[in-house]
């Protein structure tokens, strides 16, 4: 198909693909996505990729609860291990501070796999500046995922951005063009559409041409379910945006 012609040849090869153990439909199917991912790129090797994948959530009944525990983090990484069918994880995040049990153990734990080579690097999700801090006391941390979009900017107002690009830490936002819940009111955005008219690409693509435009520690992380999106989020790589365009979009989010 046209699309598949796009994403084998005309566009840059996606090389980045962000998971979790987690993304599936509850605790019966831990590893699911990671599994599809890892069949997917053995059946399709024309590019090398990183996968990154996350612990320390789990998913009783289909709902969403954080559990830190080393012991838990020790036995999801491993998890995750067999699932993507890799000797070590090249990004292990640690999903989200937990609620019962200390940070600070928790990023231990996740340091003492790194010692022991299951995981290559470590990165942080859904954090502020004082737990970015917390962790670089005990590991080398190399990334930071949080949610961020033009109607999220919380990664500017609570300095964790600017945390990422005085430390070296590439910051990756999640939800970048508004997540499940967020993405219509992306898509009928007056400035974002604006600018898009201006460019003719879509609302969606203005969003992510803005924040890679916005700081070199941005790695935007879309989610897809149709190929088409897939194409659509590769192809904001290429618009270039003007001085004009970013004041606008500046104007209007920050």
């Amino acid at each position: 198909s046209k699309e598949c012609e796009l994403l084998d040849g005309k566009l840059k090869p996606v090389t980045f693909i962000d998971t979790a153990d987690v993304y599936c439909q509850d605790h019966t199917d831990i590893g699911h996505n990671e599994r599809l991912i890892a069949r997917a790129l053995r059946e399709w090797s024309a590019h090398e990729v990183i996968v990154a994948t996350k612990g320390g959530l789990e998913r009783p009944d289909g709902d969403w609860t954080t559990n830190g525990r080393p012991e838990h983090l020790r036995s999801a990484c491993e998890a995750s291990l067999r699932a993507l069918g890799v000797e070590a994880i090249t990004l292990y995040q640690f999903h989200a501070p937990c609620d019962h049990h200390p940070f600070a153990d928790s990023v231990g734990e996740l340091s003492r796999l790194r010692e022991e080579g299951k995981i290559q690097h470590l990165g942080l999700s859904n954090v502020d500046v004082d737990e970015i801090t917390t962790a670089q006391a005990i590991v080398p941390i190399v990334s930071v995922q949080n949610r961020c979009n033009p109607h999220d900017t919380t990664a500017w107002d609570g300095g964790v951005l600017a945390r990422c690009e005085a430390d070296g830490m590439a910051f990756l936002p999640y939800s970048p063009v508004g997540g499940s819940y967020g993405k219509g009111d992306v898509a009928s955005d007056v400035t974002l559409r604006e600018v898009g008219g201006r460019h003719g690409v879509s609302p969606y693509e203005v969003a992510l041409a803005w924040l890679l435009a916005s700081s070199k520690a941005m790695i935007p992380i879309p989610g897809a379910s149709k190929v088409s999106s897939a194409v659509s989020s590769a192809e904001a790589a290429a618009v270039q945006l003007s001085a004009v365009d970013m004041a606008a979009l500046d104007a209007a989010f920050l």
